[in-house]
């Protein structure tokens, strides 16, 4: 197993360039960022983002995660076209919907600007449209290339919204600047990576719905995973902002930003990694018990000193890098310190659910934190009350899906 896990790190050395660069370059911007625009103008920008992020889950169906086992050409070609018109589709359907509801007057998008209810379309059908393309990448090992599309998404998006923010654009800049890194980065990607080049017609013809059955488990239970999944870690500041308005929204959203680096860092470049070479080894012997314990132990050592600066420092830390203002930012982020360390170990093994066709038992998973995660911020709470026992709940939701997937991992016999 030497030299597998040899090339193992070394593809994760390459994902992780580029996913430095490409994280490090939002993050080493915030602290102007924060001292452009109020905590006010950062939670409608996340609450946008967070709607994108939702409804990007859907409009892939899950399907790019079908690449990655389904390495031919002309079924690749057939997932992207399957992919572009679903995403074109929602987004259709996401412009029209926002324009009458806001046109009606409806209370949950009489708050938001026209660019907002005109954009979240847009910037839906460019993320999952990225995402394909990068799921293209990690089933032919493309990392390096993928990584430079990453890197000059991340870079574009920075640069534009700072240089828009100069222009008194404020929570439009961010939206703005947004597009338009999207936009960069999957031409980028496209130029870089070449993939198949998708039909795209009014509806699917015969061979994209045989495509569509043939890969039925993804959209049946990846899907709704995966929809869980992101709404869970959205509906924090969603109903943040719905019960406590869009200041406290903008603070958590901070928050959230950076517990999340080190899994959108390093935790996300391992997953594009493990993802490829779990099935190698459970093509070749019939699990994936080696290459999942032997990351896990590596995500476990590499977990804990990022968990431990923000529990110990992070108010201060917040405060000298992000403003004063920022501060009750970096006592969220404290609270939610646990929970950046598990996510960081559960996230990259997160696929061995796939490899092994158990998506049924993580959709279950999903719904449970979904219920829990829910019931916490319904309940008559405060704000550090609800985030105390979101935190509680989610960790040990997170125990037991380390527990399960390192069960699916097992050979079958072993497992039962």
């Amino acid at each position: 197993m030497s030299k597998p896990r040899s090339g193992f790190w070394k593809n994760v050395v390459t994902v992780l360039a580029g996913s430095t660069g490409a994280q490090a370059v939002p993050l080493l911007v915030a602290p102007l960022l924060t001292r452009m625009c109020t905590p006010a103008e950062m939670g409608a920008f996340s609450v946008w983002l967070g709607v994108i992020a939702v409804a990007s889950i859907i409009a892939t169906l899950r399907l790019e995660a079908a690449m990655v086992l389904d390495h031919g050409k002309e079924q690749q070609r057939l997932c992207f076209g399957v992919v572009a018109y679903s995403a074109t589709l929602l987004a259709l359907m996401m412009t029209v919907f926002t324009v009458a509801a806001r046109a009606l007057g409806l209370p949950a998008v009489c708050g938001m600007s026209w660019f907002e209810l005109l954009t979240i379309g847009l910037g839906t059908w460019l993320t999952a449209s990225m995402q394909a393309t990068l799921a293209y990448a990690a089933s032919h090992n493309l990392f390096g290339r993928a990584a430079k599309a990453k890197v000059l998404q991340a870079g574009t998006i920075a640069l534009a919204q700072v240089v828009l923010l100069f222009t008194g654009l404020n929570s439009t800049a961010l939206m703005a600047g947004q597009l338009i890194g999207l936009g960069s980065g999957l031409l980028a990607a496209r130029l870089l990576l070449a993939p198949p080049r998708p039909r795209i017609m009014l509806s699917l013809d015969e061979e994209q719905r045989a495509y569509l059955v043939k890969h039925q488990a993804f959209w049946r239970f990846s899907l709704p995973s995966s929809l869980l999944n992101t709404l869970v870690g959205q509906l924090p500041l969603f109903m943040i902002g719905f019960h406590h308005g869009v200041l406290e929204a903008g603070l958590f959203a901070l928050a959230q930003r950076v517990i999340s680096a080190p899994t959108a860092l390093i935790a996300v470049s391992v997953l594009d990694v493990f993802k490829r070479e779990a099935v190698h080894e459970f093509e070749a012997v019939g699990n994936c018990r080696d290459i999942y314990r032997a990351t896990f132990k590596a995500l476990l050592a590499l977990a804990l000193g990022p968990a431990l600066v923000l529990l110990l420092f992070a108010p201060p830390l917040f405060e000298w890098i992000f403003g004063a203002g920022w501060r009750p930012a970096g006592e969220l982020a404290r609270l939610l310190a646990p929970l950046c360390f598990l996510n960081f170990i559960a996230s990259p093994l997160s696929y061995v659910f796939f490899i092994a066709g158990k998506q049924k038992v993580e959709l279950v998973w999903q719904v449970v934190l979904f219920v829990m995660t829910l019931g916490v911020f319904l309940a008559p709470l405060s704000l550090h009350d609800s985030l105390y026992a979101y935190t509680i709940g989610r960790s040990l939701l997170y125990l037991v899906y380390l527990f399960m997937s390192h069960q699916c991992s097992l050979p079958r016999r072993a497992a039962a």
